[in-house]
């Protein structure tokens, strides 16, 4: 077994991860990847000469250059792997269920900042789904989950877009404040609990780093909706709670082209 290490100067998110694996997973002679973010670094135990590899890192173009090549080592066990299924599906439970938490308690409350959060809440759950794919996952399921996430995801971030304009044209009254700040206040103590939850995990995987980013994202996004329940409370007015919908959704609709960008194995820059 042979193990070739490629430092690659542009892999700096979770989109950057899915893209080399969607390109390598599957490939005859292949048998572990390993990523590090932080270090940028890319480890793959293979068969064979490391040029193979090389050339299909090379169209991606971003910044793969071969560090390293060492020959007769030992593949890594799978334990770690294997550790990290259960800390990502209890952060996929939390996401989910803060999904339909949220966006019920905005329909109800009137609030489009809750409506916003619950579908960020949502393509959170759709990282999650994707990270337990990257654990063992086929390359195949990988792509078909991210390309579905990533088409439900645009759609109702475009129709919370479209819900938010006609808001604006048609003003109705300001949202319930209690309601607003009471839920992010949840949500938030739910975010705080995944973060503690995903320090059970193997971190410097890059799926596994995208997740930390994302849920102390998150907690800013909570902030965010607090704000607008006391700008609303202040103001007795909907358009701070309008803006901080639009925004969020406009979060998620990124979110979801960056999504459908890797499941067709393109950069989603």
């Amino acid at each position: 077994m042979n193990q070739t290490t490629f430092h690659i100067k542009d892999m700096d998110c979770s989109s950057e991860e899915q893209m080399i694996r969607m390109r390598l997973e599957g490939m005859e002679g292949i048998s572990k990847l390993e990523f590090d973010l932080s270090q940028r670094r890319l480890d793959v135990f293979h068969d064979g000469s490391p040029s193979t590899i090389a050339d299909v890192l090379a169209p991606l173009n971003l910044g793969a250059r071969q560090v390293e090549h060492r020959e007769e080592v030992e593949m890594p066990t799978e334990d770690d792997d294997a550790s990290n299924r259960g800390p990502l599906m209890w952060a996929l439970a939390i996401n989910f269920t803060l999904f339909v938490g949220e966006l019920a308690a905005g329909l109800l409350s009137g609030s489009m900042g809750l409506v916003a959060d619950s579908l960020d809440m949502l393509a959170d759950a759709f990282v999650y789904a994707l990270s337990l794919a990257a654990v063992g996952g086929s390359l195949v399921r990988k792509r078909r989950l991210a390309a579905w996430s990533g088409y439900l995801q645009g759609g109702l971030a475009l129709l919370g877009l479209a819900e938010v304009v006609r808001r604006f044209v048609a003003p109705m009254g300001a949202p319930d404040v209690g309601s607003m700040i009471v839920v992010s206040l949840v949500a938030l103590a739910a975010n705080v609990a995944t973060l503690l939850i995903l320090r059970r995990t193997k971190r410097g995987e890059a799926h596994i780093e995208a997740s930390w980013i994302f849920t102390s994202n998150d907690i800013m996004v909570n902030a965010l909706v607090i704000l607008a329940g006391l700008l609303v409370w202040w103001s007795s007015s909907q358009v701070p709670d309008l803006i901080a919908g639009g925004l969020i959704f406009l979060i998620v609709a990124n979110g979801a082209r960056r999504i459908l960008a890797l499941s067709k194995g393109s950069s989603g820059r």
